[in-house]
């Protein structure tokens, strides 16, 4: 995808120096655009927990290299033993993602029963392959969503509306994105679409980093405030809702920014269709009460307490909330499966049920 007119990925390896990770500095945009260097393990988990990345994808991608920086710089002959240590503290980041344990675990199965020189070699294969086959899963969930667009278009002859829920764009990935991936390419063969973008607080992911995508890419959108999708869906002014997920369990509950749950229900009153849009490295094969089990990440209270704007020409952060008050700050909720009316994946889309997803991935029966 493109800023200014520039394709982008959200992470690479520096041309000039392969023992540097840049990504995009999330936490500066819509207001400025600054790359963050990765060099150590440490950087990583510091990128990963401070949202300088975020998305499910996206940390994934991120703890992989974060993986390989870490066995660049080790010195001793434990490498593999330093590896797994390594794996533990990065899954330590970001609780609730499931992709970040996908990631690391899968690293050190790829460097298992190798010389130093050879771990190296693997792990940065297995970092740049987990990249690239990101980057293809998007694109397929834009490919299998797309239709969902094209047919509510095709009914009712006029601008489809889509409602979406903090950022699953190509930000949160490494490009297209996921719930994001059908509306790029809707609009690239013309259908005409409109977004309505969830400001997401406390972070405000839509209103900072879905509209600036949404605007990059000349699509028409309208930021709104977290409260108001189930007065548009009341009105018939929604079409389809298409969000994200951190993590989605074998029998189809989502796990996504805090606020899906809110967006599911107003859907199912209101007879709209609500999908979830994720690749199966997302997809928690071990899991099947999400209510229960998926770990909630409580973030830092502050974000909460305080907002973030642009003052000119600096961000600047300022209190909300009175001295004396306190504030929880729950980052994910779990939307039951009972209200996904279905998943789109990189093999097609199913059922939020586990026969359903069982029968596009068998091998994880």
């Amino acid at each position: 995808m493109k800023i200014n007119g520039q394709p982008f990925h959200t992470i690479w390896v520096k041309k000039e120096d392969p023992s540097v990770v840049q990504v995009i500095d999330q936490r500066v945009l819509p207001f400025d655009f600054q790359i963050f260097d990765v060099r150590t393990r440490e950087d990583a988990f510091f990128a990963i927990r401070s949202m300088v990345v975020r998305g499910a994808p996206l940390i994934g991608v991120t703890a992989a290299y974060g993986m390989y920086l870490s066995l660049l710089q080790y010195k001793g002959h434990k490498q593999l033993l330093y590896a797994k240590e390594t794996a533990e503290y990065l899954k330590t980041s970001r609780p609730t993602a499931v992709n970040l344990a996908f990631a690391v675990d899968g690293f050190v199965k790829a460097i298992e029963g190798k010389n130093q020189k050879e771990a190296l070699a693997a792990g940065l294969e297995f970092a740049d392959k987990l990249k690239r086959t990101e980057i293809d899963f998007s694109s397929r969930i834009g490919d299998f969503g797309f239709p969902l667009i094209r047919d509510i278009y095709a009914h009712k002859k006029s601008t489809v509306h889509i409602l979406t829920h903090c950022n699953a764009g190509w930000l949160a990935c490494v490009d297209w994105g996921t719930a994001t991936a059908p509306i790029y390419k809707a609009h690239r063969t013309g259908i005409p679409v409109h977004v309505w973008v969830d400001e997401t607080r406390p972070r405000n992911q839509g209103a900072r980093l879905t509209a600036f995508e949404l605007g990059e890419e000349g699509i028409p959108h309208t930021v709104i405030t977290d409260n108001t999708g189930g007065h548009l869906m009341q009105h018939g002014r929604v079409d389809l809702v298409l969000v994200g997920s951190d993590r989605t369990t074998v029998t189809g509950d989502v796990a996504n920014k805090t606020g899906t749950y809110l967006k599911a229900l107003a859907a199912h009153d209101n007879h709209i269709p609500f999908y979830a849009a994720l690749p199966s490295s997302s997809i928690d094969w071990h899991m099947e009460d999400g209510v229960k089990e998926i770990p909630v990440e409580e973030r830092d209270p502050r974000e909460v307490s305080h907002i973030e704007g642009w003052d000119q020409s600096r961000i600047v952060e300022i209190r909300l909330i009175p001295a004396k008050s306190k504030a929880a700050n729950y980052a994910f909720d779990v939307t039951p499966a009972r209200f996904v009316t279905g998943l789109i994946t990189e093999r097609g889309l199913c059922k939020a049920n586990k026969n359903s997803i069982l029968t596009l991935f068998p091998e994880n029966k």
